[in-house]
């Protein structure tokens, strides 16, 4: 009589693997798999993270962190930046930077490490991402001078990769919104558009006579080199919001480098500053933010009324969690006489990645009831937004 044993797959071996670096070990983590070399290396960096850290409560107690099964853990990154540096180090060498960034983040929320950044050799050795720029920006008063170009440094680097992934294709988009706009309904024989005017015409189609009878002529925009359309961009500030500020400002440099437009770049809390002499730079726009405090929409919006000269031609888009510190009802009766001016109004919960924050429900259906539906908004459906906004059709409003 033969005995059959099952022997473990590679498959099997590899999804122990993983487990043992979930469970982060430990005599109870059940899988008896041992660690050595790389992964034994990947283990301690996220020890160092997520097993047991001494962090101050809210009443300024010590209080033990618990590692990735529950259980308490001796472990941690330490208060010094030398430490921090190799672990980040580290983190770079064994995980894609995807992960790393994710690291980073739970680092400086979970040990505190966020003043570490105000020393230039941990902001040599992060990876820059746009939290990163969120978090330097709401340290950088606190920054000492040898700090303050390494912190630019860094903040540059992430704003050129925003750049280079979503200018070209925000100027195409928005190029033809302006063209497509711009076309007039009852052109001169030289400017009608035929290929727009067929398709537009084929109900028309006459087939006794193998013809198109074209009711409606569609003309070509004629180019023009002055302005056609004004756009007004009116960020909120508050710290919640620093991944759409980030956006903010470089799509706020794109439009600016956009002939046709004229572009107006507007960031609140509870007070208000224009910055659009600096729209040209979002690095400069970012350092002139102040990120935190309170919020006053209705004060930013009237700011942002005054400055508007062609309603007919202007897109406003208000960015913010719609938590309002300042006067409800007035921020509503303004929203409702820009539009009835002719404003086209855009109300963006957010503008990043990571989809609605916390928001003011009550503040967004009285929005929706004034024809503005509010909805987060991700940087790569920016560019559709405002091509429909610049051609005044529905807005492409993403799915919940």
């Amino acid at each position: 009589m033969s005995t059959h044993v099952n022997r473990p797959t590679p498959a099997d071996d590899e999804r122990t693997r993983r487990w043992r670096l979930v469970l982060g070990g430990g005599d109870a983590d059940g899988t008896g798999r041992a660690l050595a070399g790389t992964d034994a290396a990947m283990d301690g960096a996220l020890t160092a993270l997520y097993g047991r850290t001494r962090q101050p409560d809210r009443a300024g107690r010590d209080r033990a962190g618990r590692d990735r099964a529950g259980r308490d853990r001796s472990a941690g990154l330490g208060a010094s930046a030398p430490s921090v540096v190799r672990w980040l180090g580290d983190i770079r060498t064994y995980f894609p930077s995807s992960v790393v960034q994710v690291m980073q983040r739970d680092a400086i929320d979970r040990l505190g490490l966020a003043t570490l950044l105000l020393e230039p050799e941990m902001l040599d050795a992060v990876e820059a991402d746009v939290h990163l720029v969120g978090t330097l920006l709401s340290l950088h008063k606190a920054m000492p001078e040898t700090t303050r170009e390494t912190a630019r440094a860094v903040v540059r680097k992430v704003v050129d990769d925003l750049e280079k992934r979503l200018g070209g294709r925000t100027r195409a988009t928005l190029t033809g919104a302006l063209d497509r706009s711009a076309r007039i309904s009852r052109p001169r024989h030289r400017d009608i558009d035929w290929d727009r005017t067929i398709r537009a015409n084929l109900k028309h189609y006459l087939p006794e006579h193998g013809t198109v009878v074209p009711e409606r002529l569609i003309g070509h925009g004629r180019a023009s080199r002055g302005i056609r359309k004004e756009v007004v961009l009116c960020v909120d500030q508050s710290g919640s919001m620093a991944a759409s500020v980030v956006h903010a400002s470089v799509f706020g440099a794109v439009l600016a480098s956009m002939r046709s437009i004229a572009t107006r770049l507007v960031v609140f809390d509870t007070a208000v500053v224009d910055l659009t002499d600096r729209i040209d730079d979002p690095v400069d726009v970012l350092f002139g933010t102040q990120l935190g405090g309170g919020t006053d929409i209705n004060r930013a919006l009237a700011h942002c009324q005054s400055k508007i000269t062609r309603p007919a031609d202007t897109v406003l888009v208000l960015i913010s969690d719609l938590y309002e510190g300042g006067i409800r009802d007035e921020m509503l009766k303004r929203v409702a006489a820009m539009k009835a001016s002719g404003v086209q109004f855009v109300a963006l919960l957010a503008l990043s990645d990571e989809g609605a924050p916390a928001y003011d429900r009550d503040h967004a259906a009285a929005l929706a009831a004034l024809g503005v539906p509010a909805f987060a908004c991700t940087p790569d459906l920016f560019p559709e937004v405002m091509a429909a906004a610049l051609e005044k059709r529905p807005l492409p409003i993403p799915a919940d």
